[in-house]
């Protein structure tokens, strides 16, 4: 059930969420609606230029040889996702991004930020990617033939109330992007995980969008327990656990240098 005060939070577009899926004796027009959703909700409604399709995995999905789950696969783990979303973000950000594009709602807790980022450096980023896809929260929302969709402004069995909320922090209304917000590479969520708190939502701003969706105070200190990686290709014989105390402000910075220099993050806490 959609909340119904949507007007005015600026989610009107999600109160009877228009479900696409390909059903059974769908036509080629039916592949070309579903195509062009999954490039929508998986690329955050960013602007795609028709040298950017991946032309090759649009055809496999119109002749029926692949699902639209397996389509969603595809551009996620293309070239042209990584040069939106992977390369220039701090890896949180990548990750609370991977959970709105690929799973409709945000992260709940900093467990699944961690999972994540532990998938990621001992697994790889398409090992990661499938980590969503191959989830059984994925297949009971979306099945195979089901395009993603905001799953985050509804109440519904197994998705934590506290997603709500939290997915105002991802979402500024259904006519920006995921690129077109200030700051694009930096986390919108890590002090409230880190936390565990519910932040309170705001009234948006004009003509139904989201401005200043959420309020929270900044500050204060973080530890980060990790394990460190080996140094280029020598061998890690022990594993060698470190912690850091760093302000808020630097707590993006810090997890990215962990992440560039092989590191695992074990816990993040109120220091």
């Amino acid at each position: 059930m959609a909340i119904t005060a949507a007007s005015r939070l600026g989610i009107s577009a999600f109160d009877d969420t228009n479900t696409i899926e390909l059903r059974p004796h769908w036509n080629k027009e039916d592949a070309k609606l579903a195509i062009a959703a999954v490039y929508r909700h998986v690329l955050g409604n960013d602007h795609l230029m028709k040298s950017e399709r991946l032309t090759s995995a649009e055809s496999l999905l119109a002749d029926r040889s692949i699902t639209v789950r397996e389509f969603v696969r595809a551009v996620a783990k293309s070239e042209l996702y990584k040069t939106k979303f992977f390369y220039n973000n701090y890896h949180p950000r990548t990750i609370e991004l991977n959970f709105k594009h690929l799973l409709g709602r945000a992260p709940y807790d900093e467990a699944e930020i961690i999972e994540h980022l532990d998938i990621y450096q001992n697994r790889g980023f398409e090992a990661d990617i499938d980590s969503y896809i191959d989830s059984e929260e994925y297949v009971q929302s979306f099945g195979d033939n089901i395009v993603p969709f905001y799953r985050g402004f509804s109440t519904q069995t197994g998705q934590k109330t506290v997603g709500f909320t939290r997915m105002f922090q991802l979402y500024r209304g259904y006519a920006n992007s995921d690129r077109a917000q200030g700051s694009t590479g930096t986390p919108r969520l890590t002090y409230d995980l880190s936390r565990n708190t519910v932040t309170p939502v705001r009234s948006p701003g004009g003509n139904g969008s989201l401005s200043g969706t959420t309020t929270t105070e900044r500050g204060g200190l973080y530890r980060v327990r990790i394990t460190k990686g080996a140094i280029g290709r020598a061998p890690q014989i022990r594993r060698s656990i470190q912690e850091y105390v760093v302000p808020y402000e630097r707590l993006s910075a810090t997890l990215q240098k962990i992440n560039k220099q092989g590191s695992r993050v074990l816990s993040l806490t109120e220091a």
